[in-house]
């Protein structure tokens, strides 16, 4: 999953929004999973991509 900038965001309808975080919510869960010794670097960006959605939503 490529990280989401704000732009991108902005420019994406509500449902294009609702799918994404979805999506993303599933790819940190199946993150979690592999790692779970500890959070990994892609745990941490999925995080803030998820943050970024919901703030601009």
């Amino acid at each position: 999953m490529a990280i989401l900038k704000s732009k991108e965001i902005r420019g994406m309808g509500k449902a294009e929004k609702e799918s994404k975080l979805k999506e993303l919510k599933l790819e940190l869960i199946k993150s979690r999973a592999k790692s779970s010794q500890g959070t990994s670097s892609k745990s941490r960006e999925i995080k803030k991509t998820i943050a970024r959605l919901l703030t601009i939503k």
